[in-house]
């Protein structure tokens, strides 16, 4: 059974207020549309800051484990692209995301992109028209592992969320993205 919009949107505004209700600051209305967006947190990066880059920390291809495959529908031992991105503007660390999409899914062109190039997810869809959905899984509060207070310079908590996209009813990608509770406060 299908949410409609106005469920989906409530079901998100929850998950926005039981993640802030215990945490002692209130978030910025930037770091709200960041966590809750179903559309490209590129798009909304290159509205704040001028069009933004992506580095690739970790790319590699993995068979799916019990895990991966159950994160993406699809079958275990079903060949997997794995990939680590910092998106930055200059000098400045913006989000960390992770990345699990199965292969078969994509076609040889997205998939070259997808491995030869820093390019953003959001970009990869758009340029080859890719009609798709996001359907956020979580949005929580998590304590930096040493790749974090690393890319951000900072051991404060971090502010995550974890999310589907959705093409032709199937899943394409799951994606994680993190940035600190302070980022994107003054925006």
């Amino acid at each position: 059974m299908t949410m409609n919009k106005n469920e989906a949107n409530k079901r998100l505004i929850e998950k926005i207020n039981a993640v802030e209700d215990p945490y002692p600051k209130n978030f910025s209305n930037t770091q709200k549309i960041l966590l809750t967006t179903d559309g490209s947190i590129t798009a909304i990066l290159d509205v704040l800051y001028g069009k933004i880059t992506l580095s690739t920390i970790e790319q590699h291809f993995e068979n799916a484990t019990e895990k991966t495959a159950k994160l993406v529908n699809c079958e275990v031992g079903d060949l997997i692209n794995f990939r680590e991105v910092i998106m930055h503007k200059d000098d400045e660390n913006l989000i960390y995301a992770i990345s699990h999409i199965p292969l078969k899914r994509l076609t040889d062109e997205i998939c070259c992109d997808l491995v030869r190039a820093d390019i953003p997810i959001g970009r990869i869809l758009k340029n080859y028209n890719i009609e798709s959905r996001r359907e956020i899984n979580n949005i929580h509060i998590e304590k930096p592992n040493e790749t974090l207070k690393e890319l951000f310079n900072t051991d404060e908590d971090m502010l995550a969320r974890d999310y589907v996209i959705i093409h032709n009813n199937e899943i394409l990608m799951w994606i994680k993205e993190v940035f600190p509770v302070s980022k994107f406060t003054n925006i």
